[in-house]
């Protein structure tokens, strides 16, 4: 089925993807989390959209979780753009739009409250992406990614984006220490 999904995926990009995104599309199609850890604008996005589109392909539940309110708003419009509003919700702080959508973007706390009440929402989640993921290294905000990764259901793959994370090997081994198999998939040109 990924084999279908990914063509269908890559052609309506119009583009060809780069060989980390290759990469980091066959590590989720192997089953595994993906760490992606690329400069701003070189396209990690595209690997968050394709776990969306795994999802959906899967009858399943994706998360998009964003560290602001600002970036979950923006989000929330461009999966719109692609999915349609009936597909796509939104839940922050100051929003609750759709949330029983199979595709959902929040703040990282929303998401990690919902694990901790055992959130009926959590039914069927297949993907969790953790968008400025190099936020597992602020002194204040830190602990609530952490909580995300330890506590998200077993089954669930993280999609994990940052063009800033500084040791991007060492999250991605503790990652597959905690959350199982994940793929660390760096890429420095700046494009």
């Amino acid at each position: 089925m990924s084999a279908d999904v990914r063509e269908r995926f890559t052609a309506r990009l119009g583009f060809a993807l780069d060989p980390f995104q290759i990469k980091a599309l066959d590590a989720l199609d192997a089953g595994k989390s993906v760490l992606v850890a690329a400069p701003t604008g070189s396209g990690k996005t595209v690997v968050a959209e394709y776990a969306v589109e795994l999802a959906l392909a899967a009858g399943g539940k994706v998360f998009y979780t964003t560290p602001l309110k600002a970036l979950s708003n923006q989000k929330y419009a461009d999966l719109c753009r692609v999915h349609g509003t009936a597909r796509v919700g939104l839940l922050t702080g100051d929003n609750a739009v759709n949330g029983d959508a199979p595709v959902v973007v929040m703040t990282t706390e929303v998401l990690r409250n919902m694990i901790y009440a055992a959130s009926p929402a959590l039914a069927g989640l297949r993907y969790v992406v953790l968008d400025e993921v190099h936020y597992l290294q602020d002194a204040y905000r830190g602990p609530v990614w952490e909580e995300v990764i330890i506590h998200a259901p077993h089954d669930v793959r993280l999609v994990c984006l940052s063009a800033t994370v500084s040791n991007a090997e060492e999250v991605a081994a503790w990652l597959t220490t905690v959350r199982g198999e994940t793929e660390a998939v760096i890429e420095e040109r700046r494009p």
